[in-house]
Parts: C-alpha cells; sequence; structure tokens
C-alpha cells in the first residue's frame, strides 16, 4: 500500500510536470530534466546504504515515514513555484529509497520461502501503479486542468503518510533496535560504493 500510493500520486503527475517543465525551461526542457532526473538519481545511490543502516538500527517505521514524506514534499510545489519544485526533486532524491526500506520491511516479517513471492508482490504494486496513473492523471488534466491533479497527488501523498502513522507497525524486533542515539555508527555500513562492490 505504501508503495502504490507514493508512486500512484508521481504517475498522476506525468502529464502537468511534463507541461511545466517546458513552460520553465522552454529551450532546454530535455537537458534540464536529464539534470533534475540525474542529481535526484546520484543523492539516491550515495543515500541508500545510509538510511538502509539506520533502519536496521533505529527501526523500519520511522525510515518509511521520513522517505515517503520528503519524496512527496515537492508535489504541491508544482503550482506554487515551479523552480522551487524541481530544486525540490532533485534534492529530493536523499530521501527517495523507500524500496531499499520497503525491502528489508519485507524481510523482517516474512520467512525466506516467502520472501520472493513477497518481494515480487512489491515490485508488481510498483508497476500497477506506473501503468494506471499516468493515464488516469492525463485525462484528468484534460478534462479538469493541472491543478486538480497536483491537488489529489497532495492528498494522496498526505493519505499514505497518515496510513504509515496509523497502520504501518514497527517490523524490527526490539532487541535488534538501539535504545539509544549515542551507539557508534559504523561508517563503513553507509559507503554506497562498499555496497556496490559486494
Amino acid at each position: 500500500m505504501v508503495i502504490f500510493l507514493e508512486f500512484f500520486a508521481w504517475g498522476l503527475l506525468t502529464t502537468p510536470m511534463l507541461t511545466v517543465l517546458h513552460e520553465t525551461f522552454p529551450q532546454h526542457t530535455f537537458l534540464m530534466n536529464g539534470l533534475i532526473q540525474g542529481v535526484k538519481g546520484l543523492l539516491s545511490f550515495m543515500s541508500a546504504p545510509l538510511i538502509g543502516a539506520l533502519s536496521d538500527v533505529w527501526g523500519r517505521r520511522s525510515f518509511l515515514l521520513i522517505t515517503v514524506f520528503f519524496t512527496c514534499a515537492p508535489i504541491p510545489l508544482m503550482r506554487l513555484s515551479p523552480w522551487w519544485y524541481f530544486a525540490m526533486i532533485s534534492m529530493s532524491g536523499a530521501f527517495s529509497v523507500t524500496f531499499s526500506v520497503i525491502f528489508a520491511y519485507v524481510a523482517d516479517v516474512t520467512d525466506e520461502r516467502e520472501r520472493s513471492t513477497a518481494y515480487g508482490l512489491v515490485s508488481a504494486t510498483f508497476a500497477a501503479s506506473l501503468v494506471t496513473s499516468p493515464a488516469i492523471g492525463a485525462y484528468l488534466s484534460a478534462w479538469y486542468g493541472d491543478n486538480l491533479v497536483v491537488l489529489l497527488a497532495t492528498l494522496i501523498s498526505l493519505a499514505d503518510i497518515c496510513f504509515i502513522l496509523l497502520a504501518v507497525p514497527e517490523s524490527l524486533p526490539d532487541k535488534m533496535r538501539l535504545n539509544t542515539w549515542g551507539t557508534p555508527f559504523s561508517w563503513e555500513q553507509a559507503d554506497p560504493f562498499a555496497v556496490s562492490n559486494q
């Protein structure tokens, strides 16, 4: 549900985002789109191991909340300030690693025999959200305007955050979590290059 709502909200914005991108950078639309997505991807690559390692210490639920909140935070800015919207999309890459936390959550609540199936369900849910939402967003945008689509995406993002707060239990057992913030943390766990070489 967390993955579906997050990516459904972003999928709705496919058509409005292309419009705003062209209006904001009419001479360099594709170049700016590539730069924005490149910065976001680089930040995601750099931060994924850190967020994963921290969720091993302080629990999955709080990091689900953090990643969903900051990933969806740019959505309402599309209609308020396009420049801030694209800047925030780039910076949100540091938190756009919900999949890392979700897969860790799945590993916590399944045994080895069920794990592959559960990972497949997560990936299928992600695909279902991105297959359906761009078409729905384009239809709503054509008939009712971009403002409605941005409002709907914002409300879905808020629903996702509320769902995590109200319905998602912590999956990491208490005995595996540390009770203090002062416990030493190994930065080797957060090195993306060390992880990629394993």
